[in-house]
């Protein structure tokens, strides 16, 4: 039966929310229950404290906003009664101003009236009448002020300060505060300048100065000063007067989250901006958050928050640390077969009970092969079983030193190894010993390693010890001898004294003495040690009286194997060496004699012609001059005429042969600071000879005021002369016609690695030289020419390179033509020499190019 539309049903009843949560509940998994069931309680507990902390803030804040409302107020109510304060003596000092201003008062009024406003306003320290000119008219205790002990720049800025407040008052004429004034050594003071006005004229000020301290002591109540802690401040915050609590000192007294300090601050009116008021709370009480309520709540809450997760959590505990066990077993099993190092573990009977894979790599004995064995162990090589039982006995007693033993093992396949044993107790979780733990160091290879280094040193040092030269070395700054080899101690004995003494006469400085010497520590530890080991050795030759030889110093800085900087000082005997040298000067001077002599033997033909000219001219004048006589055809002026020209030409004769026989004649070198011109025209003199002879015209050039050299001016003339006479003689072998049969000598000064020299360059239009004979041409005793010896070149360029100096030689072409030779050679520009002689001999400086 259909029901009737007009019937309504009853509508399904909406689920509780306690049935939802049932349902919810029932869907998850046991895991998710548990887990919700833990966590519930612990939520209702963090609420509930959340709610706690929420009303102990909210009362805090309440507490701190009363607080600063009562402040704030008091404070008010201090800078109203010191403006009254200050508007009161304002008033009374304006009163004396005008009198001051209207009617011209004695210095004594003036002293009695200030007394009198002083005694009445103790803050007040002093008066004084100022006029239009800033002159102090009459004063009143403000000269009298107690000055620092000297000038600061607090002083001169507060002297800067009171000039400008003098200046507004005087454009104003309104009263004017200064702002406090500090000064190192007395109180903060205040300045009031009052202006003196007559008929609308500033004819000065009064000025008035207030103590900070004295205004902080009577300007502010008891009762406010009592309740909190008062001060005056100036515009940068600085205290002037008072006390202040800063948060620091609060937390110091109280606990460390107390809550901060409130504090107000207002200016001080009429002053303004220049001094400020503060005022500070005292903190009397802990707060809400230092009761002893809220930390009851706190730690009730903690304990059941805590009761419900050590619950929850120990399940999970035990779950991870049977992980934690199997992890850290399977870490230590992977740990030992990791390491190199060999562990065995013995009872206290001696009996192995385990060995790790380390261990039996280095026997070659497998684990089951070793646990369980008990001595004479497998590996043990049969020759040592006496030893090593001993050994044993030793290990299983504790007598082991701590930096262990050595002994040798036999591997199973029968080879020897040398290893090294360090035993320690084998203590169990009781504190109980239940054996002995033994670890095993293979060190087969840093023995073998330590014995080639023993052999390699021996063998260094016996080549250093049959050496002929002295090797030594000493730290920098230390007068201990780190090293000498066998003959430094003949020499020296094995003191370091002679390793100074050769640094010392080498030249090098000597180390600078340190405090730091005394001590571990290296002297030179800030010196660039990896720059000066790397520097390049110096040498010095030095004679040594106490050892009668000549000796060729080295030197040079090392880093020493324990890190120190040292120096190394190498002295080699070179007396043989300076004898053969001085020996071979001697025959060098001797063959520079007998080329000289030589080349003057070759030029005997044209000297003796050259000689000729005036012997003839001398003969022709006196052979004249008697037959005149004779003849009485002469007069006087006649015969004076005629013997002025026979003296002239006899001494024409006399100056050749002067300088033929200074240039012939034998001396010892003698280097002085000779002049360039006159050595070149001595020379071109002599040569000159030659080349009359030889029909050769020579062309020089000399450039003016040059340098003077240090040289041996005949050994340079003899350079020039055998260069000259080579190019007559070139020119003439050639055949050129008259024309072309020329030299030409230039002096010029030049530049050789940046050191100005002398340049001097011979151009002959000769054949020149054959590049075979180019090769040959300085050697001794090979000459270009059929009766030459072979002397003169080697002799010039020896001269020369004997003066730092440097010769070559080159030919001159005309496309492929040769149209002459030119010889060059250079000489150092003089340097300035040394002020005082020294004993020994340093190679010289100046770099000759190749």
């Amino acid at each position: 039966m259909p029901l009737p539309e007009n019937l309504f049903l009853p509508k399904a009843l909406p689920a509780s929310p306690l049935q939802r949560l049932k349902t919810w509940w029932s869907r998850l998994t046991p895991q998710r229950q548990d887990r919700f069931a833990m966590l519930a309680p612990l939520a209702a507990v963090v609420l509930f404290l959340v709610a706690i902390l929420s009303a102990f803030a909210y009362l805090r804040l309440e507490e701190i906003s009363r607080e600063r409302e009562a402040i704030s107020r008091d404070v008010e109510y201090t800078q109203q009664r010191l403006r009254l304060r200050l508007l009161e003596q304002q008033e009374q000092l304006g009163r004396f101003a005008r009198e001051v201003a209207s009617r011209e008062i004695s210095h004594q009024d003036f002293l009695n009236r200030a007394e009198a406003l002083v005694n009445l306003y103790p803050e007040v320290q002093g008066l004084a009448w100022i006029d239009e000119r800033r002159r102090v008219r009459v004063d009143y205790h403000t000269a009298n002020r107690p000055m620092p002990p000297q000038k600061t720049n607090e002083s001169a800025k507060n002297s800067t300060q009171s000039a400008d407040n003098f200046a507004l008052a005087r454009q104003l004429l309104v009263p004017i505060y200064s702002a406090p004034q500090t000064t190192p050594g007395r109180d903060s003071m205040l300045e009031l300048h009052l202006p003196l006005i007559e008929q609308a004229k500033f004819k000065g000020t009064l000025l008035a100065l207030y103590s900070v301290d004295a205004l902080f002591l009577y300007g502010i109540p008891n009762e406010i000063n009592a309740k909190y802690a008062m001060s005056l401040q100036d515009a940068q915050g600085k205290l002037l007067a008072g006390t202040t609590i800063s948060a620091s000192r609060l937390k110091r007294q109280l606990l460390p989250w107390a809550s901060p300090i409130n504090a107000y601050e207002m200016p001080v009116s009429p002053i303004g901006n220049g001094l400020t008021i503060q005022g500070q709370a005292y903190r009397t009480s802990l707060g809400v958050i230092g009761s002893g309520l809220f930390w009851l709540v706190m730690v009730l809450s903690a304990i059941t928050a805590w009761l419900l997760l050590a619950n929850w959590s120990h399940t999970r505990r035990r779950i991870q640390a049977q992980d934690a066990l199997v992890q850290e077993t399977a870490f230590r099993r992977a740990m030992e077969n990791s390491i190199l190092t060999g562990m065995r573990t013995m009872d206290l009977q001696g009996r192995i009970t385990y060995v790790n894979t380390a261990f039996c790599q280095m026997t070659g004995w497998s684990e089951e092969e070793l646990v369980g064995q008990t001595a004479p162990f497998p590996y043990w090589p049969e020759e040592d079983y006496e030893i090593l039982k001993q050994r044993l006995k030793d290990e299983l007693s504790g007598n082991i030193l701590p930096s262990g033993i050595h002994f040798r093992v036999k591997r199973k396949d029968g080879v020897i190894i040398e290893a090294r044993l360090y035993v320690s107790p084998l203590i169990d979780a009781f504190g109980q010993q239940t054996g002995w733990m033994t670890s095993m160091i293979d060190i087969t290879e840093p023995t073998r390693v330590r014995e080639q280094l023993a052999a390699s040193y021996e063998r260094f040092t016996t080549v250093l010890e049959a050496l002929d030269a002295s090797i030594s070395v000493a730290p920098l700054g230390s007068s201990e001898l780190l090293f000498a080899n066998k003959l430094y101690r003949q020499w020296f004995s094995a003191q370091a004294d002679g390793h100074v003494q050769l640094v010392a006469e080498a030249g090098v400085p000597p180390p600078v003495a340190s405090d730091e010497t005394q001590d571990e520590v290296d002297a030179f530890a800030g010196l660039p040690t990896n720059q000066l080991a790397d520097k390049e050795a110096e040498s010095a030759e030095i004679y040594l009286g106490t050892l009668g030889r000549w000796l060729e110093v080295r030197t040079r800085y090392l880093s020493w194997v324990d890190g120190r900087l040292a120096q190394m000082v190498i002295a080699t005997d070179i007396t043989a060496r300076r004898n053969a040298e001085q020996q071979s000067q001697v025959q060098a001077e001797r063959a520079q004699t007998a080329s000289r002599l030589i080349t003057m033997g070759e030029m005997a033909s044209s000297v003796a012609h050259e000689l000729n000219q005036p012997l003839t001219a001398i003969n022709n004048y006196c052979n004249g001059m008697v037959s005149r006589i004779r003849s009485k055809q002469i007069n006087e002026d006649e015969l004076l005429g005629a013997l002025e020209k026979t003296a002239k030409q006899a001494h024409r004769a006399g100056q050749i042969i002067h300088h033929i026989r200074s240039f012939v004649k034998r001396s010892e070198p003698n280097r002085t600071l000779s002049n360039v011109a006159t050595m070149v025209t001595e020379a071109v003199e002599l040569a000159e000879i030659e080349l009359r002879r030889r029909n050769v015209k020579l062309s020089q050039y000399l450039v003016p005021r040059l340098p003077m050299v240090l040289v041996d001016p005949i050994l340079i003339e003899q350079v020039l002369l055998n260069l000259l006479k080579n190019a007559a003689e070139s020119v003439d072998a050639a055949q050129r016609p008259t024309a072309q049969r020329l030299i030409k000598l230039t002096v010029a000064q030049a530049y050789v690695n940046d050191k100005p020299v002398i340049e001097f360059k011979v151009v002959d239009s000769g054949a020149g030289i054959s590049p075979d004979m180019m090769e040959h041409l300085y050697e001794a005793f090979y000459s270009t020419k059929a009766e030459g010896m072979g002397i003169g070149l080697s002799l010039c360029r020896s001269i020369v390179e004997s003066h730092m100096g440097r010769m070559k030689a080159e030919n001159l072409y005309n496309g492929a033509i040769v149209t002459g030779c030119c010889f060059t050679f250079w000489i150092p520009v003089a340097e300035p020499l040394p002020t005082a002689p020294t004993k020994r001999f340093v190679q010289p400086t100046l770099q000759i190019p190749p």
